[in-house]
Formats: structure tokens, sequence, C-alpha cells
């Protein structure tokens, strides 16, 4: 009786005690982990991803640092949110063996064949890599381009005439306006029709905006792999689908190209396809590449002209002065042309504002690390995701004077670019990996924002004429989007 009731006494404080040695080994071994929320079992921080990655971890870099660890599944991430940390994740990618993270949804086969899906820095990555920057995205090659782009945006600008008074989908017009580019740069054909009214059931719209919507979708395989095998939300058949209607689009094209290329003087004025059956690809390289070139540069650009205009609709003051610039430096009655970008510092100064509050990836694309090492003072683990938050950056008041105020003029007297050497502005990404594409990005978006803004007066729909009412909530997935397309009333100013 007496040792029951000793046992009963010494219960609490054995617990206690056992709880007390179980946390302290606990933490005695994660304590140099870079600091974070505690992680519930199995789930980890997953419930807290509801409201967008990059506003809970800009929330946890408010709490614990510029540097920060979170629990996804069974994938440990480590993410950076002040320049100091992104400097240090740099010198971790540079002096380590990293692999990019792929979702689990399209990795079957894109190691070999990919340009942005590839996890590691391969030769077969360096030469899809040096081909894109040589043929597509130097400054031979992007002069080369400028009558093509040009000669659609005259399009879109006259489409945007005939729609005068009418409500126009700024997204969708931009979006084909950007696709028909690039289709002309790679195939020598337009792919889409200007009216966003269109009800297209298959081709080449259908199946980006199917590969977009797919790629924002979570994947409960990239936090548990060993569900990969189950594809349980089938986005791997979804997945492959959309990117066979891709393909099919252009399946004729090559065909006929492979049987006419034989026949081509070398005055032939060639397309990128071109370039690409001269270097021996395969029809499954040709596709894959461009693909991924179509999703990498319509969806990014047509969004941040999207926020742009919106930002300058909401701002009349930014509008008056940008409209006055392209007035002097240009007039109102020549056509624009790409040559005149370099008279319009203003202009750029909209866009890099644009991209500060509107990165196109808020975050850069995880990395994980091969070997453990330290960054900032912490223990980062083998194979932990190494995140850099830019849309963090972007919005912090350390590094920027009222950050979530749209101010073009802070760029007017400044030297920061987006080429990845200020580690406080990277829309583009930084590194190895940075967007190879930035240079034909920045010069489409200017061009294009241009024509609107020379050519148009902007107007929201009558019941909403306070801009102060513009909706300008985001809904971010792999690209920053607005939530609502906008929607507004060209007014032609000719």
């Amino acid at each position: 009786m007496f040792s029951d009731h000793l046992f009963l006494l010494l219960l609490p404080p054995l617990l206690a005690l056992i709880i007390v040695i179980r946390t302290r080994t606990k933490t005695s071994g994660t304590q140099s982990l870079p600091p974070g929320p505690y992680s519930w079992p199995v789930l980890g921080n997953l419930p807290y991803m509801l409201k967008g990655a990059h506003i809970y971890f800009t929330e946890l870099a408010r709490s614990y640092g510029p540097l920060c660890s979170v629990k996804l599944g069974t994938h440990l991430f480590v993410i950076g949110s002040s320049p100091m940390a992104a400097t240090e994740i740099m010198r971790a990618h540079d002096r380590l063996p990293t692999y990019r993270w792929v979702p689990k949804a399209g990795q079957d086969g894109l190691q070999e064949y990919s340009l942005i899906w590839a996890t590691e820095c391969t030769d077969h990555w360096k030469v899809l890599r040096s081909l894109c920057r040589t043929e597509l995205f130097s400054a031979k090659g992007l002069d080369s381009q400028s009558v093509l782009r040009e000669r659609n945006v005259d399009k879109m600008v006259e489409f945007l005439k005939s729609k005068e008074g009418k409500v126009v989908n700024v997204r969708e017009l931009v979006f084909a306006t950007t696709v028909n580019i690039l289709g002309n740069i790679c195939f020598s054909e337009d792919f889409i029709g200007l009216e966003s009214d269109e009800k297209e059931s298959s081709g080449l719209k259908r199946a980006l905006y199917r590969l977009m919507k797919l790629g924002t979708t979570p994947n409960i395989a990239d936090f548990y792999p060993i569900f990969e095998w189950l594809d349980p939300q089938g986005l791997k058949k979804k997945t492959s689908e959309a990117m066979n209607e891709a393909f099919s689009v252009w399946e004729r094209i090559i065909k006929d190209r492979r049987v006419s290329q034989k026949g081509m003087d070398s005055d032939h004025e060639h397309d990128f396809l071109d370039t690409m059956l001269r270097c021996g690809f395969s029809d499954l390289q040709i596709n894959q590449l461009t693909v991924e070139l179509f999703s990498g540069g319509t969806h990014s650009t047509a969004s941040t002209i999207e926020w742009a205009l919106a930002e300058l609709i909401k701002n009349k003051q930014a509008m008056i002065t940008i409209q006055k610039e392209l007035e002097k430096e240009i007039g109102s009655t020549t056509c624009i042309k790409e040559s005149h970008m370099s008279q319009l510092p203003y202009l750029h100064a909209c866009v890099k504002e644009t991209l500060r509050l509107h990165p196109p990836a808020p975050l850069l694309h995880p990395q994980a690390i091969l070997e453990g090492c330290k960054i900032m003072n912490y223990t980062v683990p083998k194979n932990s995701q190494l995140i850099i938050n830019v849309w963090a950056m972007g919005r912090d008041p350390s590094l920027w004077e009222d950050p979530l105020a749209f101010k073009p003029e802070r760029f007017c007297d400044s030297n920061v670019d987006f080429k990845g050497q200020d580690f406080k502005f990277l829309p583009f990404g930084v590194g190895r990996r940075m967007c190879p594409g930035y240079p034909y990005a920045i010069k489409q978006i200017n061009i294009i924002l241009a024509s609107l803004v020379r050519d148009f007066d902007w107007f929201l729909p009558g019941s909403m004429e306070d801009v102060s009412k513009l909706d300008m909530t985001e809904n971010f997935g792999i690209i920053s989007q607005r939530k609502e397309p906008l929607m507004v009333i060209p007014k032609c100013k000719c």
C-alpha cells in the first residue's frame, strides 16, 4: 500500500523530469538550426501555408529573424529574407553541390531535356542555357527580334482602338500578345487571337493556362515523396496531357520544317526552330524547351504589365509623369520603337517599382544542399531546401522608405538594378539559376507598357470611378498575379 502511494506521489515529478529531459535533448539537438516555429508531427508547418507561402515566410522573418526554418511535410526549408541572408545562401550554393527542387507532377524525364526543371547543372543544361542566351537573349538576338515585338504591339494597339469605350481584360490581351511574339520568334506564326472572350477549348492558350494552374496546385507528393508513385491527385497525368496538348500545336510545323530544311540556303531568314533543328534536337527536346519558353515568357510578363498599369491607374501623378515623358521624348504620332526605350528613364523606374512590389516569382526556386553547412552561424543539415524570399525584401521598411507605396522616383537617382548584383532587389533571381530571359522580358514589358500608357487613357467600369477602390489583392502561385483580372476601358488619345 505504501509503495502504491509512493508511486503516485513520485509520478508527477517523474513525468515532469522526463518532459524536461526530452525537451532539453530535443533543443540541444536542434539548437543550432535556424530558428523557427513549432513543427507539428507529420504535417510540420503545412497548415499555416494556406495564406500564401511568401506571406507566411515573411511573418516568420519578423518573429525569428532574416534566416529561419520550417518543416513542410518531411522536408526542412531554410528561408532567407534579407540581403545578408540571401548572400549567405548564394555562397552556400556556390561552394556546395546542390540540386534544384523539381515538382513531382512533372519530373519524369525532364533531367535530360529541361532548362527550367533540370535538378542539376549538367553539361546538357549548360548547352541549352548557352543556346538560349546566344540565340534568344543576347544583344544581337534581341535586336533581331525587335521588329517582331514592334509588329505585334502595333496589332495590340489597333485592336484596343477597335475596343474603345468597351471593357477590356488587360491580362488576357497582353498574354495573347506575348504568346504571339514568342510564336513568331520560335515558329514564325501567331498562335492565338486577341479577343479575350474566345472560347478556346483546346490549343496553346488552354494548354499554357492548364500548366500554370497545375503548377500552382499543392501536391502531396512534393512534401511526402513516399506518395510519388501513387500520384494521388493525378497531377502527373494532367501535366502530361497539358504538355501533349501544347506539343500538338506545333507538331505539324516541326514535321514540315524537317522536310524543307535541307533546301534552305544560307540567306534564309530563320527562326529559333531552325536553330534547334540545326543543333540536332529531337522532337522531344524541341517540345520540352519550347513549352518551357512559352510557360516562362508569357504569364509572368503579362502579369507584370497588368500590375504596372493597375499601379499607374491607381497613382494618378505617376501616370501623368510617365505620359509627359513619352510625349516629350517620342511624341503622339510617331510609332513607338524599341530604340526609344533608352530615352525613357521614368518608364524604367515604373517597371522597377512594379517588380519591387510585385516580383514575378515571390520566392526564388528552392535549391537543396547535398552537404551540411553553416549559414549565418546556424547549422543547416544536408538536403535542406534553401529559399530566398524576394517578396519580403521588396517590402522591408529597413531597406525601402515607405515600402508599400508605389513610388517610381525611388529608382530615378538610384543605381539599384535587377541584374542580380543588388541583393535587396532580385525579381529575376541571382547566380547560375538566374532567369536567362530577363533581358527579353524587360524589352517586352517596356514597349508594351509604353504603348498602353501613351496611346490610351484608362478608366474603370462605371461603378468603380473611384480609383482608390481598385482591388489590388494578390493571388500567388508560381508567379505573382492579381486575384481579379484588371478590367478597364480604353479611350484612344489619338
